[in-house]
């Protein structure tokens, strides 16, 4: 039995490994997209299978009312949602707890 906690622990591990690679490489100060762009290609790189700015649609009570964009995501499993800022605060995490549940996702960086 896989305990939740370590759950896809092999592809997240790879992921954040891939996003403080781009991060030392790049540093501070650029745009989200450059971000978005190198970590594309370091996961890539990696050997992971990913979906680049999937649009996904959001319902309210069975009605499409919108659609929102997400950085990445791997297999189904897992949400990645760059930010290029240099705190992140609490509606950062609410947007991405937003995410998880609209998209019915079960980790999320």
């Amino acid at each position: 039995m896989i305990k939740e906690e370590y759950k896809y622990s092999d592809i997240t591990q790879k992921i954040i490994g891939c996003a403080m690679k781009v991060h030392n490489t790049l540093g501070n100060g650029f745009q989200e997209i450059i971000y978005q762009r190198a970590l594309a290609i370091e996961m890539y790189k990696q050997g992971l299978t990913f979906v680049r700015e999937m649009e996904m649609p959001i319902y309210y009570e069975g009605e499409n009312i919108g659609t929102r964009r997400v950085d990445f995501f791997k297999e189904d499993k897992i949400m990645v949602e760059l930010k290029a800022i240099t705190s992140l605060e609490k509606v950062h995490l609410a947007q991405g707890l937003n995410y998880l549940e609209a998209y019915r996702m079960e980790i999320g960086y």
